[in-house]
């Protein structure tokens, strides 16, 4: 038998002898559930005052992971998540813009050198289906859900934008049919977060009259702008924000420290020079910056009870013993629309209002980190990572600072379920995963792998081991070591320009291998 067969016939046999395994250990069902512009301490497991019972419970029955890593933008992370590649590999290094077939880092939307964690376990067997948010290439239908291997898809091809009522330039559909349009808009009482769980439990039910194990991909647009929530939602939190950001700030951090969630050797990062101190405002300003709140508040309240719902109906269905649930967010929290936020509509937080918490609430929800949304400093990429397994993890309420990256979402997916990554499919020649199976970290055990990497409108980034090399768009490098100064306020570079040369180094070697354009700052040529 020629070499090649016979290596094929080995590959085609362990791949069988997996996932047959997988199926007489009753192979789990998986929901991953993502959040969109989520801060790192905005639900109460993580530090929050905002009331997340149903999040608190997913904890405490399962893992906290405190140095989990998204990409710091909604459509990259996305594009790393579905496929377990870095975005730039799979074709979303920025938006959904096309830069053209010059640029294959950023042409908006997956390429076909990647496969879908929908398709990979469809393959593997399992019922797959999305819920929510696609955002990862929406120009014709080849992009969509269903055309990359999703079984079933309710939701916005083009992103989200809206809570009510449908906007200009969207659509929500089934499958691949406008379900609701701009011309055909929702009944009064829809709502997005309730609507992608309540669909994601008719998919369940989908799957289990065809007797396959599930995957069930939940992608909210709560809770990024325009903040809308029912006006009894908003009611509840109305001067509870009274204290400022100041004061709450210190009493996250706090919290964070008692939880374990941040070391308390890592100081609380100051409040910004562009936002102001809370003592500052008049009367007015503190009212119109607490009803901001509020509404941001009551998004994720009403983000917290959709999780209720999705598992109370895994609980109904008897499945939520043998499934895992994993719970993220796709960046920090975002300072758009600057330090004063937006307020606009005569009635906030209706479908009517566009609500923006801005830079100023945005530094507490990053808590205790720099920056946000768009960066690559901690503020920008730290995520909130819940993992609930009962049957599967063993830990209860336990904490994890294994780091962690979105790009670890499909290998873990594949490693529970039993099944194998194909070098080739549909006649394409796929990239090889870049990301590590998490499961080694649910017994507390190490993750093995080299460095992390990070890019985003020419900021950019890389962590190997506890040091991290960071930078802004054209600015120079920075260097921190997270085990002492998770908070980046001690930048090291000027002490250790060796270190920085060598991470440096290699940052550049991984952005060219990953067609990334902005390399940073060129090269010094050494004077003779």
């Amino acid at each position: 038998m020629p070499i090649r067969v016979l290596t094929a016939s080995i590959a085609i046999l362990t791949t069988l002898n997996a996932i047959n395994f997988a199926t007489a250990a009753e192979r789990p069902n998986i929901v991953l559930v993502m959040v969109d512009d989520m801060g790192f301490s905005d639900i109460g497991c993580y530090g929050s005052e905002i009331p997340t019972p149903n999040l608190d419970r997913l904890a405490a029955g399962g893992l906290r992971f405190t140095q989990f890593y998204n990409t710091g933008r909604c459509c990259p992370t996305r594009a790393a998540l579905l496929t377990g590649l870095y975005s730039h590999q799979a074709g979303v290094g920025h938006m959904t813009d096309d830069k053209g077939p010059n640029h294959p880092g950023y042409r908006g939307h997956l390429n076909q050198r990647c496969a879908t964690i929908g398709r990979l376990l469809h393959e593997a067997g399992y019922f797959t289906a999305i819920t929510g948010k696609w955002h990862v290439g929406h120009r014709d239908r080849s992009m969509w859900p269903l055309q990359r291997g999703f079984d079933r898809f309710y939701g916005i091809p083009e992103g989200g934008g809206f809570y009510f009522r449908v906007k200009q330039d969207r659509t929500v559909r089934l499958g691949n049919e406008i379900f609701y349009s701009p011309e055909k808009q929702p009944p009064a009482d829809w709502y997005s977060t309730d609507a992608w769980v309540d669909w994601g439990l008719k998919f369940i039910d989908d799957a289990r009259q065809t007797d396959r194990p599930f995957f069930l991909y939940v992608a909210h647009n709560a809770p990024h702008f325009p903040l809308q929530a029912p006006p009894e939602d908003i009611a509840r939190f109305r001067g509870k924000y009274a204290a400022g950001w100041d004061a709450l700030r210190e009493a996250r951090y706090r919290r964070q420290v008692e939880l374990g969630i941040v070391k308390s050797e890592w100081s609380l990062s100051p409040r910004p020079d562009g936002v102001k101190a809370w003592d500052a405002l008049s009367d007015e300003e503190r009212d119109r910056f607490d009803h901001i709140m509020a509404i941001y508040a009551a998004v994720v309240s009403r983000m917290d009870q959709s999780i209720g719902t999705l598992m109370e109906g895994l609980q109904q269905r008897g499945v939520l013993d043998n499934t895992l649930v994993l719970f993220l967010s796709d960046n920090g929290g975002t300072a758009e629309s600057g330090p004063n936020g937006r307020f606009a509509g005569a009635n906030p937080g209706s479908a009517d209002s566009a609500v923006f918490c801005g830079q100023s609430w945005a530094t507490l929800q990053n808590t205790p980190y720099r920056r946000y949304k768009r960066f690559n400093h901690e503020g920008g990429i730290a995520t909130p990572l819940i993992a609930h397994w009962p049957r599967g993890i063993a830990a209860r309420g336990g904490l994890r600072e294994q780091p962690g990256h979105v790009i670890d979402i499909v290998p873990t997916c594949l490693d529970v379920a039993g099944a194998e990554y194909p070098e080739q499919l549909d006649s394409h020649q796929l990239t090889p995963l870049v990301g590590t199976s998490l499961t080694p970290a649910f017994a507390d055990k190490p993750l093995d792998r080299e460095a992390l990497y990070w890019e985003h409108e020419g900021n950019r980034a890389l962590r190997r081991g506890d040091w991290k090399l960071v930078a802004l768009k054209n600015g120079p490098w920075e260097l921190y070591n997270l085990k002492d100064d998770r908070t980046e306020l001690n930048n090291l570079a000027a002490q250790q320009p060796d270190r920085v040369a060598q991470l440096s180094d290699q940052w550049r070697v991984w952005a060219e291998q990953s067609h990334v354009l902005d390399k940073g700052p060129k090269k010094r040529k050494l004077s003779n």
